[in-house]
């Protein structure tokens, strides 16, 4: 039971996704990251759906390759369709 001032932390997965049935998750990392941004280009940063393309990304994708690709989104450079 958590006392006074304790924070309470329930940890959770990504729910499987049938568009992945194996177990590289690597097109799934990328095509989360994908969806997210063109999600919040279509619907704007507040759209709660948006949110959880993020969640399994962020749950997905190595902290170096979010990096990389943030980088790569700023410099124009970024390989995937980022259009809604």
């Amino acid at each position: 039971m958590a006392e006074a001032g304790e924070q309470k932390y329930v940890l959770q997965t990504v729910p499987f996704d049938a568009r992945f049935p194996n177990t590289n998750q690597t097109m799934n990392c990328f095509q989360n990251y994908c969806d997210y941004f063109k999600c919040i280009k279509a619907k704007g940063d507040d759209y709660a759906p948006c949110k959880q393309f993020k969640r399994t990304y962020r749950t997905l994708c190595p902290n170096e390759w979010i990096g990389k690709w943030d980088e790569q989104r700023d410099a124009g450079t970024f390989p995937g369709n980022l259009e809604p």
